[in-house]
């Protein structure tokens, strides 16, 4: 199946109209400092002492938390790790996975979430955060 890309606003619209979740694969600091408004966090990496490194924990929470029938909408700050997480998720059998362009802070050129003014929070629900779905 092909990944499909949207940009943030068709991002909100299948949220709201379609019943699409937003899945935040940022790091957790990332994701305190602000995101889409009602995003989970199901970081692909996290920050470390030494960098990014691989969430070993990735592919399990998404399998029991939201499973391969779930409609998925996945971003990060401007693209690149949600684009890597939506073609982990697209082979391991998830079928309804988009993944988010340019992301919560965009890119030169393509603005991401908030650049374009969409609902943010700082807060989310526990089982919205990492800790509440490890």
């Amino acid at each position: 199946m092909a990944l499909k890309r949207v940009g943030p606003e068709e991002a909100k619209r299948l949220v709201e109209e379609e019943g699409y979740v937003y899945v935040d694969v940022r790091s957790v600091p990332e994701f305190e400092a602000g995101h889409p408004e009602g995003a989970y966090n199901v970081p692909i990496a996290h920050l470390g002492r030494m960098g990014m490194a691989p969430n070993p924990d990735f592919l399990r929470v998404m399998e029991e938390r939201f499973g391969p029938d779930a409609k998925i909408v996945v971003g990060c700050k401007s693209g690149g790790r949600s684009l890597q997480a939506a073609s982990i998720l697209l082979d391991r059998g998830f079928r309804s996975v988009v993944d988010q362009r340019a992301g919560f802070d965009g890119m030169p050129g393509d603005p991401g979430w908030r650049p374009r003014g969409l609902p943010v929070s700082a807060t989310a629900a526990p089982d919205h955060t990492w800790e509440g779905l490890k």
